[in-house]
């Protein structure tokens, strides 16, 4: 891709143009070098008239139980958005599809109305096999759809424990999804998970299944109080509402809810949150640009396979082999 190819991209961005929108979105997620080299480029061009820090859109991130119909609950809030008057970009995050290096979530299917709606951009986001391919793609990504003019960015994240909190730290709001069952309230849900989240919304509480609607209630009475003991004195205390995604009943209440924390946070104190989101993302940068780089240096690629024969047959201790990886990556060619 030539200079005068990333400058068509740029503007084909700005003009909100959904082809130039998908095809800087492959770009910036490729891991080949020169992909790399061009996604920054593109995105230098961007920031020239769009400051990823100082951008109005509205980011939440999106996670929940295992069965807990995050993507129903992402379509009923997203169609929620457009018949507002919002753009509604929607990133799905896939840690799980690092054997292949490819998202195998079909979110374009399982949100068949959303996907054809003309003000949303439903794209799934392959981790490229790392937390550090998470952030860079999705972080990057998130900038373009910004830049074309989506106001709203919802991250959806499919894994559990770390990538959660990665997804945590490149968005404004956090909001954890659970449902009601007739266990523990608490089982599954660690108290990280707790720490990190913003709101908290008990899915599938439909107000015509009247004991579904209790136990709903009930698991959100019994989460509130966990939460109050998670927080110290003074933080902000997430939320705990009841929504049904597949009814739409009460979602605009979860949104009511995302906005207060953005109100909570106010100008000075988003403003904040999100320049060091920008630092520790520049040092995710910095990590993954070496992890790439050591996985394509010369030194290593020769006696990679050496290395992994002998510390399969047990001939080479794991740190004896790290140091010897890192030597080669440090002689010079």
């Amino acid at each position: 891709m030539s200079d005068d190819l990333v400058t068509q991209l740029a503007d084909g961005i700005r003009e909100q143009k959904r082809a130039a929108v998908a095809r800087a979105i492959t770009l910036v997620e490729s891991t080949k070098p020169a992909h790399r080299e061009q996604a920054r480029a593109l995105l230098t061009a961007l920031a020239e008239t769009h400051s990823a820090a100082d951008s109005s859109a509205v980011r939440v991130g999106i996670s929940g139980v295992p069965g807990v119909g995050k993507s129903t609950f992402i379509e009923a809030l997203g169609t929620l958005l457009t018949s507002q008057g919002h753009k509604v970009g929607v990133l799905a995050v896939d840690p799980s599809s690092v054997r292949t290096g490819g998202s195998v979530l079909g979110d374009k299917t399982r949100m068949a109305r959303l996907s054809v709606d003309p003000h949303a951009f439903i794209r799934p986001s392959p981790s490229a096999g790392t937390l550090g391919g998470v952030a860079r793609a999705t972080v990057q990504a998130m900038t373009v759809l910004e830049a074309a003019g989506y106001d709203v960015i919802l991250v959806e994240t499919v894994g559990v424990g770390q990538s959660e909190v990665t997804v945590a730290g490149m968005v404004d709001t956090f909001l954890f999804l659970t449902i009601a069952n007739t266990g523990d309230q608490l089982q599954g849900i660690k108290k990280g998970i707790l720490e990190i989240t913003d709101v908290v919304t008990v899915n599938k509480a439909d107000p015509e299944d009247e004991a579904r609607a209790q136990q709903a209630r009930a698991a959100a009475r019994e989460l509130s109080g966990a939460l109050r003991l998670v927080r110290g004195k003074g933080e902000w205390v997430p939320p705990v509402v009841t929504a049904s995604g597949l009814t739409g009943h009460d979602v605009s209440g979860v949104w009511e809810q995302v906005l207060a924390h953005r109100a909570h946070l106010g100008e000075a104190g988003l403003h904040a949150k999100r320049a060091e989101q920008q630092l520790e993302f520049t040092w995710a940068l910095v990590r993954d640009e070496l992890d790439q780089r050591l996985r394509h240096s010369p030194g290593v690629r020769a006696i990679r396979d050496e290395i992994r024969t002998t510390v399969l047959s047990g001939e080479l201790p794991a740190t004896v082999a790290a140091d010897r990886l890192l030597a080669a990556y440090d002689a010079p060619e």
